[in-house]
């Protein structure tokens, strides 16, 4: 063997030695999150997956999808994905509002003349979505003048649904599911009671005490607000689709992911991040994302987009802890290890 070739030879071996060592490096958080929902307190009960380009790069299940009869949870099982639902509900709007049925800055009143309200003619269908609207309850006065804070809330998003339905002519039920099945997303559904499929059942967890939920929060009332049951792999066609242009033009998209407002949530961090429609927009981390999460009947989600490395995080457990504090615990841990990984940088 020549001088040359010997030094050719090493190269490769170099190159292939520094290729596996880094591919070994970007693998690393596989491991990380197995040891998050090992050592997990409360103990994890749920599923976790992450794709990009809509292609799975880590799952994993872990625990019941009924503890009575000790059915496990699968991949497939479905859960009830509570507040994730409005952005699925904003989009929904935005969708009419592209077929010049609904404008934006336009008061709710024209959509809902049902309003006997005053404030129907001063809140706007902008507002609701981004939950500027002071809105506190049906029969009470305003909070706060429309537009100047942001709060929170169910009921705006009742609302936003009722939009849809008028401008669309049809339930709300069916502009949804339309759409899931344009999608493939066949998993995933409006909550009714006599249609249950293969729906995880709901627990409270007392110190891993854990007691089945048995009233629903869900109403035909609050499909738009926190109805929509579905699966980790489901709001990830979801995600590979909303983000990347297949359902929303590019205006009605940057309408529904621009911070139109601030607002604070632990999860997220104890500083106050931007707020779209449904939507959380985060910029102040190492890398820039968009995601809501999901609380009630027993249920917790979170949905977590990376634009920069077009990566999804959605966790999904049927289990809500009694202290607020441990809410989100492991997807808190989850989120901020990858956060400090090569996987969410520039593709």
């Amino acid at each position: 063997m020549n001088f040359i070739t010997k030094i050719s030879l090493l190269f490769v071996l170099i190159f292939a030695s520094s290729f596996n060592s880094s591919a070994q490096k970007k693998e690393d958080y596989k491991k990380s999150i197995d040891s998050i929902l090992q050592k997990s307190n409360p103990k994890f009960n749920g599923v976790v997956l992450i794709s990009q380009n809509g292609k799975t790069l880590y799952s994993k299940v872990e625990g019941f999808s009924n503890f009575e009869t000790k059915k496990p949870l699968k991949l497939d099982t479905q859960f009830e994905i509570m507040s994730n639902s409005k952005l699925i509900a904003a989009t929904l709007l935005l969708l009419e509002v592209e077929k010049g049925n609904v404008d934006l800055n336009a008061p709710i009143k024209k959509y809902l003349p049902e309003l006997t309200q005053t404030w129907a003619d001063s809140v706007t269908v902008h507002q609701l979505l981004n939950h500027s609207h002071g809105i506190v309850d049906l029969q009470k006065p305003l909070a706060f003048k429309p537009g100047t804070q942001f709060k929170y809330g169910n009921l705006s998003f009742n609302l936003v649904a009722k939009i849809v339905a008028f401008s669309s002519k049809k339930s709300y039920r069916e502009v949804a599911e339309s759409l899931f099945k344009k999608l493939k997303m066949n998993q995933t559904f409006c909550y009714s009671a006599d249609k249950t499929q293969n729906l995880a059942t709901g627990y409270f967890n007392a110190k891993n005490q854990l007691e089945p939920i048995t009233t629903r929060q869900i109403t035909d009332e609050s499909l738009g607000a926190d109805g929509i049951i579905s699966t980790v792999s489901d709001l990830a066609i979801w995600n590979n689709n909303l983000h990347k242009g297949k359902i929303l033009k590019p205006a009605s998209y940057q309408l529904l992911t621009q911070n139109t407002i601030l607002s604070q949530h632990n999860f997220f961090g104890k500083e106050k991040d931007g707020y779209g429609y449904g939507i959380r927009v985060v910029e102040k981390e190492s890398v820039k994302y968009l995601g809501h999460t999901g609380l009630g009947d027993g249920f917790s989600s979170v949905n977590l987009y990376f634009p920069e490395s077009d990566v999804s995080l959605i966790v999904m457990e049927n289990q809500m802890p009694e202290d607020s504090n441990l809410y989100y615990a492991s997807e808190f841990k989850i989120k901020n290890m990858l956060l400090k990984t090569d996987l969410l940088k520039k593709k």
